[in-house]
């Protein structure tokens, strides 16, 4: 069976969505909008090239020996990969038959698992962005509440997928100290987080908005500074350590 995906864009040197030199997909059409989405033209599901499987694996080929040699392989993103599971289940199927590429999944998890168990079963690694503990902040950010997103967290753990979990850090928006707090308690009830990273939230989409001539909500709102990051991590950490505590109570508690 040949699929064909709806393809926003490909870059052949990724060096920041996951591990090593990687060759990263963006795939066409997203469930969420983001207030601060820097790709708000990949939304749209009916747009994008149609490309093939094998047209893309002709595009990794030439390159297979620097992704190798630098302990990378293929990310596919976004728009929302999994609303193309079958496509991109059969790319990475394919990667690994082919070349043993590592393969890694950008994900807002916006998803119901059962429909990517394919996909996720050719996955090694889950960036999984978790924009919003809050649930009405998140329905507020993103246009859609966050139930899913967890579920699908909770999936990753208990189905053993590592994962890398992501915060985009929007000033006044994602930055709160009891948001933080939460999002680090929730974390350290997760399996398989390999690691936990603040992206700054960055201007450099915003064009694409006014190209679209769609009102950009963040107007106004200034990128976080590196200590504002570094308080970041500290909170996330803080959440983690009182996740681990309350768990080892209740362990002891089990115990006696």
């Amino acid at each position: 069976m040949h699929h064909a995906g709806r393809i926003h864009s490909l870059e052949t040197f990724g060096t920041v969505d996951g591990p090593g030199i990687r060759f990263v997909l963006f795939m066409q059409g997203c469930a969420l909008q983001c207030a601060y989405c820097h790709n708000p033209d990949s939304w749209d599901t009916k747009t994008g090239q149609l490309r093939t499987v094998d047209d893309i694996l002709a595009e990794i080929e030439p390159y297979v020996p620097f992704y190798k040699r630098s302990g990378g392989g293929i990310t596919v993103t976004g728009g929302e990969p999994t609303l193309q599971a079958p496509f991109v289940a059969e790319l990475f199927e394919k990667c690994k038959e082919r070349w043993g590429l590592h393969t890694a999944l950008d994900s807002s998890g916006f998803c119901d698992p059962h429909h990517a168990k394919r996909l996720l079963d050719a996955t090694d690694l889950v960036l999984l962005d978790l924009k919003m503990i809050d649930r009405a902040g998140h329905e507020h950010l993103t246009s859609q509440p966050n139930d899913r997103i967890l579920a699908f967290a909770r999936h990753l753990s208990d189905a053993g997928i590592k994962m890398w979990v992501r915060r985009v850090l929007v000033p006044g928006w994602t930055d709160g100290m009891s948001e933080l707090l939460a999002l680090g308690e929730f974390i350290g009830e997760l399996r398989g987080v390999d690691k936990i990273e603040v992206l700054p939230y960055h201007r450099m989409g915003v064009y694409k908005w006014e190209q679209l001539g769609r009102a950009y909500r963040l107007d106004g709102v200034p990128e976080p500074s590196q200590g504002e990051v570094e308080r970041a991590y500290r909170l996330i950490e803080q959440g983690m350590q009182a996740a681990t505590a309350s768990t080892s109570a209740k362990t002891e508690k089990a115990a006696r």
